[in-house]
């Protein structure tokens, strides 16, 4: 079993920036699939960003050139820097690890964006 925990998430201003971080119990960076994922209240988990073992990104096209996922194999942690963060990126945002049938998520890390 694999535990994921996120944190990071807090309160901050339209245009502010946050730095979020998932934390792995286990040394898995190497050979999972990593994403961040994100709910906001009403709406469905939605993908925000992942990252390949191999390091190949990929990005919603609502957070592309504001966002940027990044791993540290060797500390077992993901990163999702977040800048010009806007009142629409309010949700609750989820660490996902994937390999094959094995799929782990975190208990998730809130993010609200208001003035």
């Amino acid at each position: 079993q694999v535990q994921l925990v996120e944190s990071g998430g807090g309160l901050v201003q339209p245009g502010g920036s946050l730095r979020l971080s998932c934390a792995a119990s286990k040394n898995i960076f190497s050979i999972y699939a990593m994403g961040w994922y994100r709910q906001a209240p009403g709406k469905q988990r939605e993908l925000v960003a992942a990252i390949t073992s191999s390091g190949s990104t990929n990005y919603a096209d609502f957070v592309k050139g504001r966002f940027t996922i990044s791993r540290d194999n060797a500390k077992n942690t993901l990163d999702l820097q977040m800048n010009n963060l806007e009142p629409e990126d309010t949700a609750l945002y989820y660490c996902k690890a994937t390999m094959a049938v094995y799929v782990y998520w975190g208990q998730g890390t809130p993010v609200t964006v208001s003035s």
